[in-house]
């Protein structure tokens, strides 16, 4: 497999494929494919860990890709304006961000994992469930605005806001903190709690949220006046 991320802020990852190679996909990730490309929707791993994949915020029928009499590509593209990142999971397993998997060669495993402390459910921004890629080979990672990738060292830390770490390596040591004293959790823009990240390991931070653009839509919005 071969393949190439192009684009800026609305990205697309193209997947050349020769024969005899698959590539997945979560459903509706493909943007375009050429006329060599055959796509058959699959229940990857049975019925359970599609109910897994399901929750977790992919799709419970992974979409395979195979070339047919030569070369073939299958471009992928993210939901929303961001970023799309490769990573080699067969140099660790990485937690995701619910929703962020898009793509990956089919040695890699997804599947749904969990927040391991009550409070980073409640107040971390990631939520209860998470996606973890484990396995072999290359997969794609997509998500909102613009990405920062850290590689911590160990014991090194990184408070993030909330909701804004898109990934990380399962070496990472996943937790919360408060933001500050009880003015600046009140008045400093990013609530009671921050996400800390610590390492060591690689993390991925976004600029931007899909909730904060969200919000910054919300009063360009046509009104029923």
């Amino acid at each position: 497999m071969r393949y190439t991320i192009t684009g800026d802020n609305l990205q697309f990852v193209n997947v050349q494929l020769e024969e005899n190679e698959l590539f997945q996909s979560v459903a509706g990730g493909m943007a375009y494919m050429t006329g060599n490309m055959i796509m058959e929707a699959k229940l990857e791993g049975g019925l359970l860990k599609g109910i897994g994949r399901s929750l977790s915020g992919a799709s419970m029928f992974l979409v395979q890709y195979r070339s047919k009499g030569g070369t073939g590509i299958v471009g992928l593209g993210g939901s929303v304006p961001g970023k799309i990142v490769d990573l080699d999971i067969g140099k660790g397993k990485w937690i995701v961000q619910k929703t962020g998997y898009l793509g990956s060669q089919e040695t890699v495993d997804l599947k749904m994992a969990f927040q391991k402390k009550l409070g980073s459910i409640f107040f971390g921004g990631e939520g209860l469930i998470l996606q973890e890629l484990s396995g072999t080979g290359i997969a794609f990672v997509a998500a909102c605005g613009d990405f920062n990738i850290v590689d911590l060292r160990p014991g090194e830390q990184y408070k993030v806001a909330t909701a804004k770490a898109v990934a990380w390596q399962d070496t990472v040591t996943y937790d919360i903190a408060a933001a500050g004293g009880i003015k600046t959790a009140l008045f400093g823009g990013e609530g009671l709690f921050v996400t800390t990240l610590t390492g060591p390991g690689k993390i991925i931070i976004q600029s931007m949220t899909l909730q904060d653009l969200a919000f910054a839509l919300v009063p360009y919005l046509p009104s029923n006046k």
